[in-house]
């Protein structure tokens, strides 16, 4: 059975004519009488009953013509939904980010993307990078904002560059200057300050504590555990100072004082991963498009 079929079939049954049925499908009169007779034979039954200037259903036919406008239907407002989503006026994106991302980088191409596509869903989920790209390979993401090095190797995944951000340090304006009151402040200054740290498995926690080690110290810390806004809510309250990226300090700088640090500095290496096996769907791609533009 074919939707085609079922076309020629309906347009009959409304005009009761297969001439004028012919002219309402765009087709030659044959042609609708060859499908009809075509129709019958795969449902085992007549469908018309076929008199000199007198077309009438038989009960297979009024059986078969509501179902068949039924499908029809559905068959059409399939090819709408298709050409709707084709044309990026419907869908979604899952997107997974870092919440400092969610914080710095996401707001302002999150609000271009939706001014310029309001009718495709955006679904984000934070989380640290390990979490990510678990949730990419299994299928759940269609994008992820990642820090690179990934820490672990994954060959599924397909990773592009996006930025490098350099990482400063806030602290309260209350609170004595780091450095010595320096404009910028050496990793080496850091020895000895009481650190607001974030959670295990946060990448700028991983990245900090590092540092401070390849500097030959061990970070001292005042308070640990937090994600991006209680690190920043502590800091602000005169609790200690941490490293953050620079989009969030200027994103979040009130009550905030931000020292950038003395080269080489700290950075950390922004991309935008998905999966090799599979290309996202046109609306994450398009948002992707708009990523890598910014």
């Amino acid at each position: 059975m074919q939707l085609q079929q079922l076309q020629y079939f309906v347009a009959v049954a409304e005009t009761r004519h297969f001439t004028r049925a012919a002219e309402v499908v765009h087709v030659a009169q044959p042609s609708l009488s060859q499908q009809i007779k075509a129709l019958e034979r795969e449902l085992g039954a007549d469908l018309f009953l076929r008199a000199r200037g007198n077309i009438t259903l038989t009960d297979a036919g009024e059986a078969l013509l509501p179902l068949a406008r039924r499908i029809l239907a559905d068959a059409d407002t399939a090819r709408h939904e298709v050409l709707e989503l084709a044309q990026l006026r419907r869908g979604r994106v899952r997107l997974g980010a870092t919440p400092s991302l969610c914080t710095g980088l996401l707001p302002d191409v999150l609000r271009a993307f939706h001014d310029r596509y309001p009718g495709i869903q955006l679904l984000i989920e934070e989380g640290g990078s390990h979490d990510l790209v678990r949730e990419l390979a299994r299928g759940a993401l269609d994008l992820a904002l990642v820090v690179l090095p990934l820490p672990t190797a994954s060959p599924a995944l397909t990773t592009v560059e996006l930025l490098r951000e350099d990482l400063v340090v806030v602290s309260s304006p209350e609170s004595p200057r780091p450095g010595g009151g320096r404009r910028a402040v050496r990793i080496t200054d850091l020895e000895g300050e009481r650190l607001v740290m974030f959670r295990h498995g946060y990448d700028l926690r991983e990245l900090t504590v590092a540092a401070c080690r390849s500097a030959g110290f061990e970070p001292d810390f005042a308070v640990e555990g937090g994600e991006m806004d209680a690190v920043l809510g502590f800091v602000r309250a005169g609790l200690g100072m941490a490293v953050v990226p620079r989009m969030v300090a200027a994103r979040s700088g009130r009550g905030l004082r931000v020292t950038p640090l003395a080269r080489p500095g700290l950075y950390r290496t922004i991309a935008l991963a998905h999966r090799s096996d599979a290309a996202p769907p046109r609306a994450a791609r398009e948002l992707q498009r708009m990523l890598l533009e910014r």
